[in-house]
């Protein structure tokens, strides 16, 4: 049997041919609201499921929703050609929740179109994934010159927690050559790049009690401590004068290849004239290669109606992440003896873990990271892809290592500077979106050549 040539102008119309059907069916997916936190209704992410699935078997796909006691997962498959790789497309159908619905501009799961992006929750983080795979595979009809696997998560944004068992359970079906992770994002609009490093996460709780209960604040201020006083004190020692991170035992590494423009990282933070950066040495290295830590909430009484009373216990939760080469477990370690040795006036620090995830750097190189650069430079009409940090965790990349040690994983995503993924008005941009869908379509025509190329 003659394989099929695919022309670079011919996956150029195929693509174009494809968009207007492939941006109706991503507005379907953003319209259902899958949240897979706990108090959401998990019915929308079974719906969600579903609907994935339905796409993948339009594309002629062995299609399963599978489950290893948490939220359904999608994976659909077709053999590859003779002789041909086997390239693993990776997405997840699970959204955020909306946060405080009074920040967004229109109904976060009634997509809109402003200015060339599209809004609504999970249009960019991840449902936008999904779609570029399927538009590829439909570009290709039933041409494909790989084999594919899709393997679209269900709780990404909850945590993974099913997910390695689930790679594990069914590690022959997904086994691959390539693994295509689509859950990152470009260094700029018109700037495409390959992800190769990724923090590492230990999210955690830490308690003080200093009373048996709420007392005067007038009685006994001035001499009895308050839990929330003591627990402020305690936070304040995580970082140095400069706002490094002061835990001694994280590692922290430099050596990023690019750098952020001061005034660029300042207008895409959304950062409030008058505050200055945190941290030293290179912003790169401050957001890809350092260890971080924010304080994300902490448990006391609200402003509103705290009465005159010294408060017995306050509680907060902590997030670190680790810098590419970090231990979790160590890392944790670390920081629970911090907060126990600085723990003030006698009071003991209660700290329990929540989660945590590995962090993790890839080799680009080889002849899959040339195919997809070269698909990237096509699609992007020449320029050149940069390869870059990302300061959040996608723990799961280092089971894809440890279990596929050969493969060749690209992170890759649709997401750009301005997506706000997470947030508020979480939006797409469109033309680039058109690009990600023609990268990924050429990746797979240049994924063959090299394996062709390599016999």
């Amino acid at each position: 049997m003659t394989r099929p040539i695919f022309t670079e102008a011919g996956l150029r119309a195929a693509i174009e041919r494809e968009l207007p059907g492939v941006r109706a069916d991503l507005e379907r997916l953003v319209r259902i609201p899958g949240i897979a936190f706990d108090g959401f209704d998990h019915s929308h992410v079974e719906r969600s499921a579903e609907a994935v699935a339905e796409l993948l078997r339009g594309c002629s796909l062995d299609v399963r929703i599978v489950r290893s006691g948490g939220q359904p997962a999608v994976i659909g498959r077709r053999a590859a050609p003779p002789g041909a790789p086997t390239v693993l497309l990776y997405a997840h159908h699970d959204v955020q929740p909306v946060g405080d619905i009074s920040l967004w501009e229109s109904d976060p799961f009634e997509p809109v179109e402003r200015d060339g992006r599209l809004y609504g929750r999970g249009a960019a983080d991840d449902k936008a994934g999904i779609m570029a795979h399927v538009a590829a595979l439909r570009a290709f009809g039933d041409d494909l010159p790989v084999g594919v696997v899709l393997f679209i998560e269900g709780e990404e944004e909850y945590g993974s927690d099913s997910l390695e068992r689930l790679l594990r359970e069914h590690r022959d079906e997904i086994a691959s050559d390539v693994i295509v992770i689509a859950d990152s994002g470009n260094w700029d609009i018109g700037v495409p790049a390959l992800t190769t490093s990724l923090r590492g996460i230990v999210n955690c709780f830490v308690e003080i009690r200093t009373l048996e209960h709420a007392i005067h604040s007038g009685m006994f201020g001035g001499a009895v401590p308050d839990a929330l006083t003591a627990l402020t004190r305690l936070l304040a020692t995580l970082h140095d004068e400069h706002g490094d991170v002061a835990v001694d035992g994280l590692i922290s590494r430099g050596g990023a290849t690019v750098d952020y423009p001061e005034d660029r990282l300042r207008h895409e933070s959304g950062l409030v004239d008058g505050v200055s950066f945190i941290g030293t040495g290179r912003l790169t290295d401050r957001i890809w290669t350092k260890p971080a830590l924010a304080i994300l909430a902490i448990d006391a009484p609200p402003t509103t109606g705290a009465p005159n009373a010294l408060v017995p216990a306050a509680k907060a939760k902590l997030s670190v992440r680790l810098a590419p080469g970090d231990n979790p477990k160590q890392a944790y370690a670390a920081l629970r003896s911090h907060l126990e040795k600085h723990a003030p006036w006698g009071t003991t620090a209660v700290v329990t873990i929540e989660h945590d995830g590995d962090p993790c750097v890839i080799d680009a190189s080889g002849p899959y990271f040339d195919a997809a650069r070269g698909a990237f430079e096509a699609a992007w009409d020449g320029v050149k892809p940069v390869d870059i940090g990302v300061g959040g965790s996608i723990p799961f990349i280092a089971t894809f290592q440890e279990m596929f040690p050969a493969a060749a994983i690209l992170v890759t995503g649709v997401e750009d500077p301005y997506a706000r993924a997470h947030g508020p008005n979480e939006s797409l941009h469109l033309g680039e979106f058109a690009r990600v869908c023609l990268a990924e379509t050429l990746l797979l025509a240049k994924v063959a050549e090299a394996a062709a190329a390599d016999r």
